[in-house]
C-alpha cells in the first residue's frame, strides 16, 4: 500500500471514529504530562457526552477535545457552538450532582489538535477555562 493510500484510508474511511479517538488519547496524555489526573473518558449521561474529565489540583476540569487534519475550515476551537457549550454544561452539572461534587470548583477546557500527516502531530493547544458554564 502506498503512503498516499495509507494516509487516505486512515483519515477518510471511518475518519470521525478513528481521528477523534486518537485525538482524545493524545489529549489525555498531554494533560497528564501537565499534572492533571484523568477521572473519566467519553463520559455519557442522559444529558450529553464529555470527552475527558480531569482533576487539576482541586478543580474538576471538563475537557472538550477537537481534532482536525487541517485548519482550512477554521480553527478547531471555533467549532464549539453555544448549543454545544450548553450541552456540556448540563452534562457536567449532572456529573457533579451524581458524585456529590457540587461545591467543588470546576471549569471547561478545550484541547485542539491539528494533524498534518498520520505520523506526526503538528499542533496541540490547551485552552484552560475556554468558556463559562451556559444555561
Amino acid at each position: 500500500m502506498s503512503r498516499w493510500q495509507q494516509w487516505f484510508s486512515l483519515f477518510w474511511f471511518r475518519r470521525p471514529e478513528r481521528l477523534g479517538a486518537r485525538g482524545e488519547r493524545l489529549a489525555a496524555r498531554f494533560l497528564r504530562q501537565r499534572g492533571m489526573r484523568i477521572l473519566a473518558r467519553n463520559h455519557r449521561n442522559r444529558l450529553g457526552e464529555i470527552d475527558l474529565i480531569a482533576l487539576d489540583q482541586r478543580t474538576i476540569v471538563f475537557v472538550e477535545v477537537r481534532t482536525r487534519t487541517g485548519s482550512h475550515h477554521g480553527l478547531p476551537a471555533e467549532t464549539i457552538s453555544l448549543k454545544k457549550q450548553e450541552t456540556l454544561t448540563r452534562a457536567a452539572l449532572c456529573f457533579l450532582k451524581k458524585h456529590g461534587w457540587l461545591d467543588s470548583p470546576a471549569r471547561f477546557d478545550v484541547v485542539t489538535i491539528v494533524w498534518g500527516n498520520p505520523e506526526a502531530t503538528e499542533e496541540i493547544q490547551h485552552i484552560p477555562n475556554a468558556f463559562p458554564a451556559r444555561e
